[in-house]
């Protein structure tokens, strides 16, 4: 299962870490993985090296998936698709949609309306 960005977000900024869809996912037995674009959106978050060391800590276990030639001819399709649909969504969700589509695993997300556009985007049950 890949973890999308906003559940990382979602567990940075409650106090209460264990009330989180992060912390449930994470106590699943499903192995986890991580777009490297939602990497680059939590670096890019990140103003200050404690926040930096917090992303490090989150994501240091995960196995990142890259953003390669496949991907991106993938992400090129869905643009395509959405924009065709007139259901575009953000750039960097087409990246990490096109790298759970190319890889055959879910998404772990709180933006299922965005995803959803998405038909052949596995969308995990959290």
């Amino acid at each position: 299962m890949v973890i999308d960005t906003g559940l990382f977000i979602e567990h940075l900024r409650v106090k209460d870490k264990s009330k989180t869809t992060l912390y449930r996912v994470a106590d699943t037995n499903q192995e986890l993985f991580v777009s490297a674009v939602s990497l680059y959106e939590l670096y890019m978050g990140a103003t200050s090296r404690e926040k930096t060391e917090d992303v490090n800590y989150l994501t240091g276990d995960l196995n990142v998936l890259p953003f390669t030639v496949d991907v991106a001819a993938k992400a090129a399709e869905i643009y395509h698709f959405l924009r065709r649909k007139n259901k575009m969504i953000e750039f960097r969700d087409i990246f990490i949609a096109a790298t759970c589509v190319v890889h055959e695993l879910p998404i772990a997300t709180l933006n299922k309306k965005h995803f959803d556009r998405i038909p052949e985007l596995q969308i995990a049950k959290i």
